[in-house]
């Protein structure tokens, strides 16, 4: 038998690997609100088929994974959420730490175990950067996290799509008062990032500050509070997110089929699509 000789497999493997890889081209990924904070029966579940069928590159969750705050019962929620997800255990999943996850040393601890990140980290795909914060013990983000953050992107300045998330919204008051002067937005300007993203409240919220988009995610299966009314962004889903070359599209949708873009959420007039700076 003929044997095929060993640079030219060498050469084959290179060349599969080069294609394979993303390289500024399109490609789509999935933000996942907050399954606990009384977590409803079956609705991460529902929410997880539909992620599923949209072939995401990866899927990015806001937190509250388990419900949590009791060190006694949080490995074996842990264990739980591991076999829900065995299923899909092939979409590169990458957690963001909540209240609900992180409350004490031993579930620090844990949600590194489980999660494989420690509580602040950050990663890129194609040409797009995401900086995963931590402010899962306080409604502020913290000198330490600020700090990651300036330092995280001015080490990936070259991407020309930035994205951050945390759990908590603690830019939502600024935001929503339009103040340019506070430490993120200064830094998501200076740096060029499109999107900030957040989940805790489980309310879909949208608002714009000086081109920057502020988001915040509907449940993934978290109670929904206040009127429950979809028109005010209390609803169940997922959000899929497109990015063709510096253009990021959102579109969330809603677990009984109702699909709309960021223009339909928050300040009246925005286009679906968000230019990075």
């Amino acid at each position: 038998m003929l044997r095929t000789p060993a640079y030219i497999l060498l050469l084959v493997t290179l060349f599969s690997l080069l294609v394979a890889a993303p390289a500024g081209g399109p490609f789509h990924f999935v933000l996942l609100g907050d399954r606990a904070g009384e977590a409803q029966p079956g609705i991460y579940e529902r929410i997880w088929r539909q992620v599923a069928a949209e072939r995401p590159a990866f899927v990015l969750s806001v937190g509250d994974t388990i419900q949590g705050a009791d060190d006694a019962a949080a490995d074996a929620e842990w264990r739980q959420i591991r076999a829900t997800l065995r299923p899909y255990q092939r979409v590169p999943l990458y957690l963001t730490p909540g209240n609900h996850d992180v409350w004490s040393a031993l579930s620090e601890k844990l949600y590194q175990q489980y999660s494989g990140h420690p509580l602040h980290y950050s990663f890129d795909y194609a040409q797009a950067h995401f900086t995963v914060l931590d402010n899962s013990r306080s409604e502020f983000l913290s000198v330490e996290e600020m700090n990651f953050l300036e330092s995280d992107l001015a080490a990936h300045a070259g991407q020309s799509v930035k994205f951050i998330v945390s759990h908590r919204p603690s830019w939502v008051v600024d935001v929503a008062f339009k103040n340019p002067g506070f430490p993120l937005h200064r830094l998501a300007r200076k740096y060029g990032v499109c999107c900030v993203v957040a989940g805790h409240i489980h309310e879909m919220l949208h608002m714009e500050l000086d081109g920057v988009s502020y988001v915040s995610l509907p449940s993934a299966g978290g109670h929904l509070r206040l009127s429950g009314r979809y028109e005010d962004g209390w609803f169940f889903g997922h959000t899929l997110v497109e990015v063709r070359g510096a253009d990021v599209r959102f579109e969330i949708k809603e677990i009984e089929g109702r699909v709309t873009g960021l223009g339909d959420w928050g300040n009246v007039g925005l286009a679906n699509t968000v230019h990075a700076p």
